[in-house]
């Protein structure tokens, strides 16, 4: 999760002779992207300018511009009629400090009025976001790596991993909402068309499901949903395998206890961040569990 918001920055302040331009907000367009592109790699971030043009396609996002450059952004994602999650808030160096990130929050939240909203937040990040009224219900743990080998998981009698075909798109929403108490419908579809994904069948109803895609430096695991810890190492160690020896990413729920599981097949844990919701908390099935986001930014 973006971490720039409202940091302290040191330096001399501007004397008396200078007014610095004014910042205003607006809604963010396509042709923002190259701009916001440049502000993510300026954080240090991995995303691609494909990724951020799927995360805009699938949401709404507000910039803050001075003097007509991009120095601030922050993307929503909605989700059914009552949730939506938050992220990408990013505010450029010079501008840390001066209530721009606490601006973009701020006027994002006012166009979620009425939902539940979820972020992902770094250490930094979270004193502006609790004096927001969200609230921690979690911690979610950044995996990557490049393993070399992957031991098949053995699976119970009756199970086996399938490619997802069309048909599966109505099961797996359901797995979905389940899991994470989110309508996500319209977003699933987006990143299946952006990647592809396999099925935990039992006896021939799907248990379970993830989906593997393109992102940053090499490929990105999640969602991943399932019934147990044993089905979700299935359906990973299936992407794993087939891609061994490829940069990929998986951010786990630290309840998930994978951890060590990742750690041994050479994805290291190498950053965290904590969960936070605005509002009620969605209502989950015990069926089904969350084993891997889908990203920090989408959740």
């Amino acid at each position: 999760m973006p971490t720039g918001a409202d940091n302290a920055v040191s330096g001399a302040a501007p004397t008396t002779s200078t007014v610095p331009p004014a910042v205003q907000l607006r809604d963010m367009t396509a042709a923002d992207l190259p701009a916001a592109h440049a502000l993510s790699r300026q954080a240090q971030w991995p995303h691609r300018l494909k990724d951020w043009d799927f995360l805009l396609a699938a949401g709404i996002g507000i910039v803050a511009e001075r003097d007509g450059e991009i120095v601030g952004t922050t993307l929503a994602w909605l989700y059914g009629e009552d949730c939506a999650s938050l992220g990408m808030v990013i505010v450029a160096a010079d501008c840390r400090g001066g209530g721009v990130g606490r601006r973009l929050m701020n006027a994002m939240l006012a166009r979620l009025e009425g939902r539940t909203v979820q972020l992902n937040a770094t250490e930094v990040g979270l004193p502006l976001y609790k004096q927001l009224g969200f609230a921690s219900t979690g911690g979610i743990h950044q995996h990557q790596g490049t393993p070399s080998s992957v031991p098949i998981v053995s699976l119970r009698a009756g199970e086996r991993v399938r490619p997802m075909g069309k048909g599966d798109l109505a099961a797996i929403v359901d797995l979905d909402r389940k899991a994470t108490g989110l309508e996500r419908r319209d977003l699933l579809a987006r990143v299946l068309k952006a990647g592809k994904g396999v099925v935990l069948d039992r006896g021939g109803e799907a248990a379970g499901f993830t989906i593997f895609r393109r992102f940053g430096m090499g490929f990105a695991i999640g969602p991943a949903v399932a019934p147990d810890a044993q089905g979700a190492k299935a359906l990973i160690s299936h992407w794993l395998g087939s891609n061994a020896g490829m940069f990929s990413r998986i951010d786990i729920p630290y309840e998930s206890g994978l951890g060590a599981w990742l750690g041994d097949l050479g994805l290291p844990e190498v950053g965290r961040v904590t969960t936070m919701v605005r509002g009620p908390a969605p209502s989950r099935d015990t069926s089904a569990a969350t084993f891997a986001i889908l990203s920090q930014a989408l959740g």
